[in-house]
């Protein structure tokens, strides 16, 4: 038996389909959209603290604290999501969620990411605790990390742990990188 839509039920659920979309309003459309001032962010990204694709690459081992702005006391259970574009895609495929210990520290390790078209590579940072979100950028070249001086302008108050500390042994970059919340 060959059982087919007749083209009526076709042309009567496709004017059903369209007329619902248009009422669609634009804040409801908004609510599957989230706004960051960074491209690539994805909120569906998986936990992890390996975020590699290259076993066999330059790898990126990123680690730092989470302070609380007023009182630059560590901060436990923050989530952190991090991104940046790969290097075999240009793409933003490294991404990841993870929360700080109860010591307020947080690590991941990461291939070294890759750079937008006139731009050094940068990996991208949101911090999350209860209804206080900053963003914030690590950016690196071949010579270690910095900082922009949005950040140095937020998060100033830590003094000298504004600044990441970089080594490097081998293939690996350990950059310290600590960033504060209100």
């Amino acid at each position: 038996m060959n059982h087919s839509t007749s083209r009526r039920s076709f042309l009567m659920k496709s004017a059903m389909a369209t007329t619902g979309l248009s009422l669609l309003s634009a804040s409801s459309i908004s609510a599957f959209t989230v706004d960051t001032p960074f491209d690539g962010y994805n909120p569906f990204a998986d936990e992890k603290t390996d975020l590699r694709k290259n076993l066999f690459g330059n790898e990126t081992m990123v680690r730092g604290r989470i302070y609380d702005h007023e009182s630059l006391t560590p901060l436990s259970n923050v989530l952190i999501e991090v991104w940046h574009m790969s290097t075999e895609s240009g793409k933003y495929r490294h991404r990841a969620k993870l929360y700080t210990n109860d010591a307020g520290e947080y690590s991941f390790i990461t291939d070294f990411p890759s750079a937008q078209q006139y731009q050094c590579p940068r990996i991208f940072f949101k911090v999350s605790k209860g209804e206080s979100t900053a963003y914030t950028e690590l950016l690196m070249n071949d010579r270690g990390p910095f900082i922009t001086s949005k950040h140095w302008e937020e998060h100033q108050i830590l003094g000298e742990k504004t600044q990441p500390e970089f080594t490097k042994f081998l293939n690996r970059s350990t950059i310290d990188f600590n960033i504060t919340i209100n």
